[in-house]
């Protein structure tokens, strides 16, 4: 075992844990092994979690990933260390004890707080003459100059071999230190009584189930609320958190279709596997966009779009939205869900962003932030791209203004997901379950058990479609479109959204949010 002699540093690696929360085909672990001792550290930042887009239920999930990871390092012979407080403050520290030789971690393209931070972090390191090594995460490039190539890059980054996690040689550490609790770290109450569990364990046996038992009817399944919560892979924060590789999927996802092909195996498992490889295409498709575009996170992509929607929110109406209380039935049930769930299929997720956007005419900063909260498999680089994409703010993507009563009818058919979350509406017959305002029977309890609309959904629509297209309708929009399209746009090679056969290049049409509201 490495000792720490009175007056002597020994020389390690720090490996810095961020949301990669795994040994498996994890590069810079490999990389930092073969330099010899390593000490895997992960870093409690209060600050951050102090951020409007961070919340309780991320932390649950993280801390369970944490303890998996505990487990997992032992085994290797080194275990994980927990350190509280600023990044370079706990780096500095660790300086005192040991001499840091490197530092390894993956890139991240997190939101605008983690690249300050890493800024500060890339300072500290220069100063000590210290080489940090920050190696891809999944298929999303630093510094890309062209779109052009993208997808084939992807395709050979994910073709790569999976490394194997490496045997760590111990290192004498006085304290391990320990996982802080949500109240510890001062973060709101957050119940989500369903919320997916953290962990490698999990997280594999959820990618299996997916491709071996739940994901043939991935196809036509994805779009249903109730169906897709078994249908879609569900695996959507273990990739956020880093519990699995994207390499990881891609190759299971691969050897799968190989295994039905050799045994002769059709059912709907082709178009299936089809459609969910090029949903792992967009996932770093989306990420890309926020890694090549910061401001993504807090400007207009089209700064056409900057006079739209007024900054000064209308809080009643954020409210209702917020807490599944708008009194259009199948919206408030998709909030109440993702509420108690953290999760929610693709095209809910688009729907519940749509209606705050247009019909009631909100900031997308701030309901984002509310979503971002929400979903347990948050990932920056998914959610604020999606954010502005279904707000009619990219000037590259089709404007789509959801009718959410018809959304109700077609996704939710039998009105088994809506009454639900909507316990409320138990008495309203089926054909007036979206719109029991059209009910007698729902009289006694509009207005008091359960709201009247806020909004009239049709005339609400109207108004933004033409407020949306005065701005698309200006001289120099189509010019400056051009441009954002340049920079961000598909290129449609390689990348499918369904699985459908390529066509010509074009905007990114209206995929949902985060990779698994799939």
């Amino acid at each position: 075992m490495s000792t720490i002699g009175k007056n002597q540093k020994i020389d390690v690696a720090i490996l810095w844990f961020k949301r990669d929360l795994r040994v498996w085909d994890h590069s810079p672990l490999i990389a930092a092994a073969a330099e010899g001792p390593v000490l895997p550290v992960f870093i409690v930042e209060p600050e951050f979690w102090s951020l409007t887009d961070a919340s309780a239920r991320h932390w649950a999930f993280v801390s369970e990933c944490l303890r998996d990871l505990q487990n997992a390092l032992a085994k290797l012979g080194q275990p994980l260390l927990i350190r509280q407080g600023e990044a370079v403050t706990v780096l500095r520290s660790l300086a005192k004890s040991y001499k840091i030789s490197a530092l390894f971690s993956h890139e991240e393209t997190g939101n605008s707080w983690t690249y300050a931070r890493d800024q500060k972090v890339r300072a500290w390191c220069r100063d000590q003459g210290i080489i940090w090594h920050e190696v891809a995460q999944h298929g999303v490039q630093r510094r890309l100059v062209s779109r052009n190539g993208w997808a084939r890059a992807w395709d050979r980054q994910m073709a790569k071999a999976l490394g194997a996690p490496p045997n760590l040689t111990p290192v004498t550490v006085s304290e391990f230190g320990s996982i802080p609790t949500e109240k510890e770290l001062s973060l709101s109450p957050d119940p989500c009584p369903e919320r997916q569990r953290g962990g490698r364990e999990l997280a594999c046996d959820t990618l299996h189930s997916f491709l071996t038992e739940r994901g043939e009817n991935y196809r036509s399944d994805m779009s249903n609320p109730l169906k897709g919560a078994t249908s879609c892979s569900r695996i959507s924060p273990y990739l956020a958190w880093g519990c699995l590789s994207m390499r990881e999927v891609f190759h299971a996802t691969n050897e799968r279709r190989h295994t039905l092909k050799t045994d002769a195996i059709k059912g709907g498992w082709t178009g299936a596997l089809s459609s969910f490889t090029g949903r792992l295409h967009w996932h770093c498709h989306f990420i890309q966009k926020l890694e090549d575009e910061p401001s993504l996170e807090f400007e207009n992509l089209h700064k056409s779009y900057n006079i739209l929607r007024p900054r000064t929110l209308d809080k009643t109406r954020l409210t209702a939205w917020s807490t599944g209380e708008t009194g259009l039935p199948f919206v408030d049930a998709c909030m109440r869900s993702l509420i108690a769930t953290g999760w929610l299929n693709f095209r809910m997720r688009a729907m519940l962003m749509a209606v705050a956007s247009y019909h009631l005419w909100l900031d997308w900063r701030v309901t984002g932030e509310h979503l971002a909260r929400s979903f347990t498999d948050y990932e920056p680089g998914i959610h604020w791209p999606q954010v502005q994409m279904q707000s009619g703010t990219t000037g590259i993507n089709t404007i789509r203004i959801y009718n959410p009563v018809k959304q109700g009818y077609d996704q939710d058919a039998a009105g088994t997901f809506t009454r639900r979350w909507l316990p409320e509406l138990a008495d309203v017959e089926d054909k007036f379950l979206q719109e029991p305002w059209k009910c007698e029977a729902a009289r006694k309890i509009l207005g008091t058990r359960y709201p009247l609309p806020i909004i009239d959904h049709l005339s609400a629509a109207k108004e933004a479609r033409e407020q949306i297209w005065a701005v698309r309708n200006g001289s120099d929009f189509k010019t400056k479109a051009k441009v954002i399209a340049d920079k961000h746009g598909s290129r449609g090679a390689g990348i499918r959204m369904r699985g459908q056969r390529p066509k010509k290049p074009q905007d990114d049409r209206q995929l949902g949010f985060s990779f698994d509201g799939k």
